[in-house]
């Protein structure tokens, strides 16, 4: 699983860091996503997916490892 995400469209709303602290925090400077560990293991797996289906503009986008496979 790798963790892709689109910052222009980021808002910051903070969803993300909210309910994945180990994977995401927010810019100090403008306070959108900042990605702390975008290939997460897979005990972390969950809670990525979590965070990118309550991202209320969807910028954050989940690549499963079978994607990665078919490329």
């Amino acid at each position: 699983m790798r963790i892709r995400v689109d910052r222009s469209r980021c808002r910051g709303a903070g969803q993300c860091a909210l309910t994945a602290p180990a994977l995401f925090d927010q810019s100090e400077e403008d306070g959108t996503v900042v990605v702390l560990n975008d290939e997460p293991p897979p005990g972390l797996a969950a809670a990525a997916r979590r965070a990118a289906a309550l991202c209320p503009n969807s910028v954050i986008r989940i690549v499963e490892d079978t994607e990665h496979s078919q490329c």
